[in-house]
């Protein structure tokens, strides 16, 4: 019995705690490079910029769907330049967990990514996805074109017009400005680091979740 209640304990803890309190951080990592905005060119690709919650699962997210060749976690949306794991999990340098998608346009449309990211989160959850709280985890379209401010704005009324969920849509909708590369152990994190009880626990319900929605998108 009391193994029973030692276990229920540490599952309940994996399941409520933020992704940073199982980043398996090296205690080393301080290089600057992975702080710099982004250099990384994919050709002639389309990029789209999306957040909503801990970078690692919608990494996955995306990097599952056909058409999209890279993406990357990383910062936006706040002041900070250049800003580390450390400073962004403070909830203080306004940036938020952010994916960064290189994508073939002629495989897959902005549109068709926009229904995934709404899909594959609680999209009326503020400042926050499933257990992950704070600023620095909230929801954000980051738009490059007029276009696709209309694509993620039409999107958005529609499900706040839809009636499917009792709360309005949260998810803000605001310009690219830049973006920083996060440090290099959290790129492909949950591929590499499935043993981890948040991947475990939330990260890879979270991807299943969405590949059995979209099984016709998948790779």
């Amino acid at each position: 019995m009391f193994k029973k209640f030692i276990y229920s304990l540490f599952t309940a803890t994996a399941l409520l705690s933020s992704c940073n309190a199982f980043s398996g951080k090296p205690a080393d990592n301080k290089s600057a490079e992975n702080a710099q905005p982004d250099p990384v060119m994919y050709g002639k690709l389309d990029t789209a910029t999306f957040a909503s919650g801990c970078f690692w699962c919608v990494e996955a997210i995306f990097e599952s769907l056909k058409g999209v060749k890279e993406a990357e976690s990383g910062y936006a949306g706040g002041h900070t330049i250049n800003p580390s794991y450390e400073e962004v999990c403070t909830h203080t340098t306004g940036h938020t967990e952010t994916v960064q998608i290189f994508y073939d346009p002629a495989m897959i449309s902005y549109q068709t990514l926009l229904e995934v990211y709404f899909a594959s989160q609680d999209p009326t959850q503020v400042n926050g996805q499933g257990p992950d709280n704070g600023d620095s985890y909230r929801s954000v379209i980051f738009y490059r074109t007029e276009t696709e401010r209309e694509l993620a704005e039409a999107n958005k009324k529609q499900l706040n017009d839809s009636g499917k969920f009792s709360r309005p849509i949260a998810v803000i909708i605001e310009p690219f400005k830049v973006f920083y590369r996060a440090e290099a152990y959290h790129q492909n994190y949950e591929k590499n680091h499935p043993e981890n009880p948040y991947v475990r626990n939330v990260s890879i319900p979270r991807l299943e979740r969405m590949k059995a929605k979209f099984p016709q998108l998948l790779k």
